[in-house]
């Protein structure tokens, strides 16, 4: 597979493979933080958290469109890729800064840097090869390989790097990644000349303020509107107000896409028209992939039984840690929250491991890690036997595991969860520095044990609810033991495992029907990847009945099921899609058709983040059916479309 590949593949590979590395390190648990309020996270609401990462996804794959225009027309691809990959580390070093503002305009540097990085080392990619080399295919499924090696790694690392030294450091060590990328490109950028080409203003195409007055200002006003009718027409609908408004700013954008096509000179009018329900499968197909962030990530977290693959994640630990003289951790404790619906089987805590106290706002600043003194003393009252003890800020003691720091004023705000209950979200101003760090302990057997806060519900659904469920009650951990879970965000490097083993595989399988005389197209291998697509949520409705309808864990292997299926349809889809860009599209406007590409993913993307908002509303039975007959409803059409697309395809030799 490797082999007579131009050279620049493979500089192109360690560019976005580390790139890559970098964007799924901090991606991992961009959720989790959002949401955590057990382990000094945002504590925001999953609706919220949801919102944050649909939007942030959607404009990372929306900036594709002016980035991609702006490499065609003035940059080049080259300093258009250099230029993202600033972006983006900046972007990264200002999240590790605590902070609202800082998160916010790290997220924003992310966004802008990936507009410039994303379509157009894409681009550099097809113009390696000349106009139908059959190679092309090939180079994309071994660039392809590149990302997902990126991506398997950031999961173990965003896993060890925050169970290790928390939420900010993981960001920290993505910026490092970014830059050594950004090593990459420079010391390749005589090699990759080839790839790039000098920036082109065609007379007869739209230039870039046109197209930013008739398409990026009107997206943005549509975008507003939908916004301001979200927010104040239906405030309390399923769709949450900026994710309406961007939905509702994407029209202009794809009115756009189809008047490329129907309005382009004859010759390469059949080529872009073909490019659209290429965009819709692709628009559908990351809608389901990218639920890996959100809803499969809830579903880790919340319904997935961690505890059985815990011996493998610490030998992987430990191997690493005889390799790089440090600790390294793939597990984490089970905080109260992973109890109430765990089995029999799985022990819970002992009680005076706990402190439950019925001010739940004091409870949600213990987890999130940011108290004032009214909610300390709020604590201290729950129980006679349990004493403040303050520590030194940089105490790491066995105490300081169980402590929270305290600020002189902590704005408190109360959101709706969606599910009758609300949220309690601690926020403190940005640069605000701790007062003191505090311990509440209880001595046990003669021995101080800093306790865990809770709210006295989840203490009662920890030891009262199995009583009706289990005809024996689960044994008990030791005083301040938790029992020992795989870190959620570990099952997304399977997708990203199934792509690196399942790549060589389907491109040798290819291979060899070509050689027996059976060719299977590019738009039929689109459709087979959106079948696999379909079966993947298929998949997860049947977990969903394994369930009971979420009061249960399952097993880790629905999960390992999922990322197989769904990267087998991943195989089919997505590295085709990107090979066809540069297949039907003129080159004076390839990067702005790859922008396109992105713009559906962001389409997608954005509702990968309102499902997973939504994901708590339905049953999961309910839910994954729902998505499953989206992807099957996609793949018809598709299926209805191939005889001309195949035409289409044929008549421009891919």
């Amino acid at each position: 597979m490797a082999q007579k590949h131009p050279a620049g593949l493979y500089r192109l590979f360690f560019t976005e493979m580390w790139e890559r590395l970098a964007f799924y390190t901090m991606l991992n648990i961009l959720l989790l933080y959002t949401t955590d309020s057990e382990r000094g996270g945002l504590g925001l609401t999953s609706a919220e958290g949801n919102e944050i990462y649909g939007l942030y996804l959607a404009f990372v794959y929306f900036t594709p469109f002016p980035g991609g225009m702006l490499a065609d027309r003035y940059l080049g691809y080259r300093k258009a890729v250099l230029i993202g990959a600033v972006f983006m580390s900046g972007g990264l070093f200002l999240m590790s800064i605590p902070g609202s503002t800082y998160f916010i305009t790290g997220l924003v540097g992310l966004i802008v840097g990936n507009g410039f990085f994303k379509p157009n080392i894409s681009v550099m990619v097809g113009n390696l090869y000349e106009p139908g080399d059959p190679k092309r295919d090939a180079g994309f499924n071994i660039f392809y390989m590149g990302i997902n090696i990126g991506a398997f790694v950031a999961s173990f690392l965003s896993s060890a790097v925050r169970n290790s030294a928390g939420w900010l450091w993981t960001f920290r060590v993505a910026a490092i990644g970014l830059l050594v990328a950004m090593v990459v490109l420079l010391l390749s950028w005589k090699v990759l000349e080839k790839a790039d080409r000098p920036p082109e203003q065609d007379p007869d195409a739209a230039g870039f303020g046109a197209v930013f007055g008739k398409i990026l200002m009107p997206a943005l006003g549509a975008g507003l509107v939908g916004f301001l009718i979200g927010q104040n027409v239906m405030p309390d609908g399923p769709v949450r107000p900026a994710v309406l408004g961007f939905l509702v700013g994407m029209i202009p954008v794809v009115i756009f896409f189809v008047r490329m096509g129907t309005t382009a000179p004859p010759k390469e009018r059949p080529g872009l028209q073909a490019l659209l329900p290429i965009y819709v499968a692709g628009g559908t197909f990351f809608m389901i992939l990218h639920l890996n962030g959100s809803a499969m990530t809830q579903w880790a977290r919340d319904n997935t039984d961690r505890t059985g693959g815990v011996a493998a994640a610490e030998a992987a630990g430990s191997v690493l840690s005889t390799v790089f003289f440090t600790e390294v951790k793939f597990t984490q404790e089970g905080l109260p929250s992973y109890y109430p619906n765990a089995g029999a089987e799985t022990p819970r805590p002992d009680p005076r491991s706990l402190l439950a106290v019925d001010n739940a706002t004091a409870a949600a600043m213990y987890g999130q890690q940011k108290l004032d003194e009214k909610a300390v003393e709020a604590i201290a009252a729950a129980a006679a036997d349990v004493e403040v003890r303050e520590l030194a800020l940089d105490d790491s003691s066995p105490l300081a595991a169980r402590s929270a720091t305290v600020y002189d004023e902590v704005k408190i705000e109360t959101s709706d969860d969606g599910h009758g209950g609300s949220v309690t979200t601690a926020k403190v101003a940005d640069g605000a520095k701790p007062s003191k760090r505090v311990a509440f302990v209880r001595e046990i057997e003669g021995e101080p044990l800093a306790v865990y806060v809770v709210e006295d519900s989840l203490y009662a659904d920890i030891y009262d609810g199995y009583q009706t469920r289990f005809s024996k009650a689960p044994s008990l951990l030791p005083p301040g033991k938790f029992v020992t879970i795989v870190s959620p965000e570990l099952y997304q490097s399977f997708n990203a495992l199934f792509v690196v083993a399942f790549t060589p595989l389907v491109v040798w399988f290819f291979g060899m029907i070509r050689r027996k005389g059976i060719e299977i197209s590019t738009a039929q291998k689109v459709f087979w990847g959106l079948v696999l697509t379909t079966g993947s949520m298929v998949l997860m409705a049947v977990a969903g009945m394994m369930s009971d309808g979420g009061s249960l864990k399952v097993s880790g292997m629905w999960l390992v099921g999922f990322y197989g299926v769904v990267t087998l349809g991943e195989l089919l889809l997505s590295p085709m899609g990107l090979s066809l860009v540069t297949k039907l599209t003129p080159a004076r406007l390839v990067g702005l058709a790859m922008g396109g590409w992105f713009m559906a993913t962001a389409f997608g993307n954005n509702l990968s983040g309102f499902f997973g908002g939504i994901q708590g509303s339905l049953s999961p039975v309910s839910f994954f059916l729902v998505l499953a007959g989206l992807a099957g409803a996609s793949a018809l059409f598709i299926r209805v479309l191939l005889p001309r697309l195949d035409k289409t395809l044929s008549n421009y030799g891919a």
